[in-house]
């Protein structure tokens, strides 16, 4: 299994109520709605953000790193704040239909920034408007009486019937609240070069609702948190193989188990690509007359087995156990994964946990098999 991760190169948050404000260093992106009770923005008001990834980024891992594999991409933002959410509030991610500026703003600052995107602007205040007086084929946007803006975006391309380019995810009361949603299509088009990449918009489905019991404000960690948790592109691709070879290594048929990690060297730097063995063998042997010891001779783990990664410090999953996307490999010598270290935070601990089920018995092994990502 793979996952690849990278970063954004720049966000920000727009916000009808302040349409000509900047908010590019925010250490929050937010997609809300509530209802204003401003002399001058009476009435309901909402903000989307606004995130791009480097191009050049995206089109290396698609072509030498998933290299023809079906691939699956995910955008990920990790919640900072979440209120006034109904039973299932929807959010909504479309491909942005033309460039923006980041700027170098910060929310309710005095005075103001006005030196990239917002409500109104593209670029800055007065430079660059995002509603042009028409709109190209397949795109759209929204119109606010009196405070025209707010992005633009696609809803379809010529390709629209074979991969829709719109994204949408619903958040239950009770649910996960972090953002983890399938971009793919909106990928493969800016990959085939059907539209170009601006990055995404996020937003509230339903905006702009007069109503005091729907005030549903989501907020987000951004590129600059000073946190673990800045938003990112997960692109996950399946590169499971069982291949033994001649190799007459048994596969392991009964519990309880005893797992070991090798080629671990306990650090790494973000640029590290490892390939870990799972090594593995019966905890109490059955007697045999051997020429070498039964403790000594390695055994591959059951198709079923998968792999997981832990931040220590906080017991989280970086990335969780996945039937498609995590699943052991093995070849001649025994059962192994590889792990890129590009998607996790530099200066921190990690654990890794493997999962595998033997006669209908799961079991999940945690021997605090540790690493490290420095800078490097």
């Amino acid at each position: 299994m793979a996952v690849y991760k990278i970063f954004p190169t720049k966000d920000a948050t727009i916000y009808s109520t302040y349409p000509n404000e900047n908010t590019g260093l925010d250490e929050i992106i937010e997609c809300s709605t509530k209802i204003e009770s401003f002399t001058d923005f009476s009435g309901p008001q909402t903000s989307r953000f606004l995130i791009q990834f480097d191009s050049t980024e995206i089109n290396d891992i698609i072509t030498n790193k998933v290299s023809g594999s079906t691939f699956q991409t995910n955008l990920r933002c990790f919640v900072a704040d979440m209120t006034g959410l109904n039973a299932d509030t929807s959010i909504d991610v479309y491909p942005i239909s033309g460039t923006w500026n980041m700027g170098t703003g910060r929310y309710d600052t005095i005075p103001t920034s006005s030196n990239g995107v917002s409500w109104l602007w593209r670029s800055s205040s007065g430079s660059n408007a995002w509603i042009p007086n028409t709109l190209s084929n397949y795109v759209t946007a929204s119109y606010l009486a009196g405070n025209v803006g707010g992005g633009t975006w696609y809803t379809g391309s010529n390709e629209s019937t074979v991969l829709p380019i719109t994204s949408s995810t619903t958040f239950t009361f009770y649910g996960d609240k972090d953002i983890d949603i399938n971009v793919t299509n909106i990928v493969k088009a800016w990959t085939s070069g059907t539209i170009s990449n601006n990055g995404f918009i996020v937003k509230q489905t339903n905006e702009f609702i007069n109503d005091l019991a729907y005030q549903a404000q989501m907020k987000f960690f951004s590129r600059d948190t000073h946190t673990i948790y800045p938003p990112c592109l997960e692109f996950r691709w399946r590169d499971y193989v069982f291949n033994t070879g001649s190799s007459s290594t048994t596969i392991l048929n009964n519990l309880p188990v005893t797992i070991t990690l090798a080629e671990n060297p306990g650090i790494f730097y973000p640029d590290s690509i490892n390939r870990f063995r799972v090594n593995s063998r019966p905890t109490y042997p059955p007697r045999n007359f051997l020429t070498s010891s039964e403790y000594t001779r390695n055994y591959y783990l059951p198709t079923a087995s998968y792999y997981a990664i832990k931040d220590l410090a906080t017991d989280e999953y970086v990335i969780n156990f996945d039937t498609q996307y995590t699943q052991l490999s093995a070849d001649s010598t025994g059962s192994y994964f590889t792990l890129y270290m590009n998607g996790l935070e530099p200066e921190r601990y990690y654990k890794i946990l493997i999962q595998t089920t033997i006669n209908g018995s799961t079991q999940v092994i945690d021997d605090n098999y540790y690493f490290k990502v420095v800078n490097g």
